[in-house]
């Protein structure tokens, strides 16, 4: 498997045979005939303490789950998304710009969500500019991944779904159960153990009444994934099925600080499932002294912590993945063989 990123830059990573930057020029040109070479399109707009995160999140998921097919990754990021005077450099050295999106012929897209800084979406500062990727996936893509803030703009979008407002944050490794047969959870028949942190959520009967496919869901953290056909074929997470096994870790701490710092107003809740016992014991007393002191020097204090054995869900991940990216290929093994290279 290839996995070439877009400008020309090969990855580095150990996992991945160094590429001459060059060859990128010939990507198509030399392959057999049951190659297949995808081009997916990554619109990252998570904040800039996440930006590389989760680069390097899908990144693994895409070489795991690529088999015999080539991929050329195209990473994007909405210019309407606040950035940092570093992130912002980043972005424009090492991604694609946006507005070249419609001559890149893109098979499958994934666009992840955004830290959100308004109470409802159609305020949020790049509300226009993800409506209008929306719409331009339904005409344009085979198939798209909505993650998260991102899954729940797309609903309201297309079929007017409003989520609503969870009174504690749902965060946590949560079982999750196949509801629905599907080609995406194909050969996934025990409980997947799924990451879910977010503050919203949309109701199952709200998207069964429109005529979303329901995929997965938990009894705690409710509807998992979902679908929809439009001019493609829309896959949703409201899970991270992407998430490494710190990531939950990471956003809790980060979390601590901004309550001690008075960024937030409540203490936040432990992950769910997600730290052994004794952890979570020792946390529990950490939010005691927390919200009886509230002062930003605790954040140095925090207890050591130990993770469960079960936090990393990266074959559940690694396995839709392995069945998204079967579909965008059996789409492009059904076209012309003329469009199957791409200069």
């Amino acid at each position: 498997m290839t996995l070439q990123f877009d400008r020309h830059r090969p990855i580095v990573s150990p996992a991945l045979a160094p590429m001459d930057p060059r060859e990128s020029d010939k990507v198509g040109s030399d392959r057999g005939v049951g190659d297949r070479v995808l081009t997916i399109g990554l619109i990252n707009n998570m904040p800039d303490a996440a930006l590389q995160a989760t680069e390097r999140q899908f990144m693994r998921l895409l070489e795991a789950g690529a088999g015999e097919n080539h991929i050329h990754l195209h990473r994007f990021s909405l210019p309407s998304v606040k950035r940092s005077q570093s992130a912002q450099w980043r972005i424009e050295q090492q991604y694609t710009d946006i507005a070249e999106i419609d001559r890149l012929s893109i098979d499958g897209l994934i666009v992840t969500g955004a830290e959100p800084n308004a109470a409802n979406l159609r305020q949020e500062s790049f509300w226009r500019d993800l409506i209008e990727i929306v719409d331009w996936a339904k005409a344009n893509t085979r198939s798209t991944i909505w993650s998260c803030l991102a899954a729940h703009a797309a609903v309201l979008h297309l079929d007017g779904i409003e989520r609503r407002r969870l009174i504690n944050k749902c965060s946590g490794i949560y079982q999750t159960f196949k509801v629905s047969g599907h080609w995406l959870t194909d050969d996934l028949d025990r409980p997947l153990a799924v990451a879910h942190s977010r503050l919203n959520e949309l109701s199952a009967g709200d998207l069964a009444g429109n005529g979303y496919q329901l995929l997965t869901h938990s009894p705690e953290a409710g509807v998992d994934i979902f679908a929809k056909q439009f001019g493609s074929h829309f896959i949703f997470f409201q899970g991270h099925p992407e998430y490494e096994a710190l990531s939950l870790e990471r956003e809790y701490l980060r979390d601590v600080s901004r309550f001690l710092a008075g960024e937030r107003d409540a203490c936040p809740a432990v992950p769910a499932g997600y730290f052994d016992a004794e952890t979570e014991e020792r946390l529990a007393a950490f939010a005691r002294r927390a919200k009886a002191e509230r002062r930003p020097e605790l954040s140095g204090e925090l207890p050591h912590r130990t993770l469960r054995h079960n936090t990393a869900a990266s074959e559940v991940a690694s396995a839709i993945f392995r069945n998204w990216l079967g579909f965008l290929a059996g789409a492009r093994a059904a076209l012309p063989r003329l469009n199957l290279v791409k200069s």
